[in-house]
């Protein structure tokens, strides 16, 4: 007997993308993710004690010669997905091939790397849009002696209170190294973290009255997504706690004891998102097992409604059947008063089950 050849459609629309690297060498820098087509540009903000510039799509060739002593660059690049520009961008700050290749790859686990002149690492960043929608965006931070690079998708992030500290004097950060606003800035991709959560637990809140006060049809397909969306989270979320661990941990000079505490307290709150995530995962999956619960004692209400009906209907039918019968000799058909007093049999039979079915506690 031939077998038949079962055809399974790829939908993914990155699967392609990411077939094209096979068979490269490592260190191939191609971007893969939905992002494609943008151009990258800069964005320099060069701060120290006393003040703070700005620029804004400044050129590689200055940002060689852009720093002075006693001042720290954050260098922002945005849009990943121009090849190009981040090889550019790389043999401008003599970055390893290999961490460009994940600096561009969506797909990347959270890691982090220690070279000799810097600290690589990438994650996800997580934030609502305005219209409260979950935006996953590639996120990699790069730490040298007085400078902070880093490389994201997407224009908007998590970093506007960042910014507006540096550019306030008072703010602790413009007396501190890079090291620190490499903190800062991991600090405030944590916190959006424990946003992004919390969403999804008001979601998870929502669909548990549904499920449990008029479950419907639909309720189903939104118990599956919420419950993808968890476990996303969680597998973008859960490494980040390890890089932080790691960073605390760290002998390289580039991170200084003073910031290994500020990063203790980025830890603390790694804890607490995980820990909330694993607590939202279980509900999410519970959410099933109450939804087809309340549904199977639904139909069960609804069987009970029908079987009592069926019940008093039984006798009532059974009279009605025997007086249908077309016999000539039956005497009850001849008396004046039979019709009304079969009416009223059937009430009374009606009557007597009704209380006898409230009496059970079935009504």
């Amino acid at each position: 007997m031939a077998k038949k050849k079962i055809q399974v459609k790829i939908k993914n629309k990155h699967l392609p993308r990411m077939f094209k690297k096979k068979g490269k060498p490592p260190g191939t820098i191609m971007y893969v993710g939905q992002r494609e087509g943008m151009t990258s540009t800069l964005q320099v903000l060069e701060y120290s004690h006393e003040e703070v510039k700005e620029e804004v799509h400044p050129t590689l060739d200055h940002l060689s010669r852009k720093l002075e002593p006693g001042k720290n660059l954050w260098i922002d690049v945005i849009g990943i997905s121009d090849e190009g520009f981040i090889e550019q961008l790389g043999k401008e700050f003599k970055l390893n091939s290999l961490i460009l290749e994940d600096a561009v790859n969506t797909h990347q686990r959270p890691k982090i790397d220690e070279y000799e002149e810097y600290i690589f690492s990438v994650f996800k960043m997580l934030y609502l849009n305005a219209d409260q929608q979950l935006v996953v965006e590639h996120l990699a931070l790069i730490l040298f002696q007085d400078r902070v690079l880093v490389l994201q998708e997407l224009k908007e992030d998590v970093f506007n209170g960042v910014r507006e500290r540096i550019r306030n004097k008072s703010g602790r950060i413009r007396s501190r190294g890079a090291d620190y606003l490499f903190f800062a800035l991991i600090d405030a991709v944590v916190d959006s973290y424990l946003e992004v959560v919390e969403h999804a637990f008001q979601k998870i809140e929502l669909l548990e009255e549904e499920v449990y006060n008029n479950p419907k049809h639909d309720t189903a397909h939104s118990i599956q997504e919420i419950k993808k969306e968890v476990i996303r989270l969680h597998k973008w979320i859960f490494p980040v706690k390890e890089l932080v661990h790691r960073l605390i941990e760290t002998e390289n000079p580039l991170v200084t004891k003073d910031t290994k505490l500020f990063l203790r307290d980025a830890l603390d709150h790694c804890i607490e998102v995980n820990e909330n995530l694993q607590i939202y995962r279980e509900m999410s999956i519970s959410l099933m097992e109450m939804y087809m619960s309340n549904m199977s004692n639904k139909m069960n209400e609804v069987m009970k409604v029908l079987t009592i009906m069926a019940s008093i209907f039984i006798p009532l039918t059974f009279i009605a059947g025997i007086y249908g019968m077309n016999f000539n000799r039956m005497p009850e058909l001849q008396w004046e008063y039979g019709y009304y007093a079969v009416l009223g049999l059937m009430l009374a039979i009606l009557i007597i089950m009704l209380v006898y079915f409230k009496r059970k506690g079935w009504l």
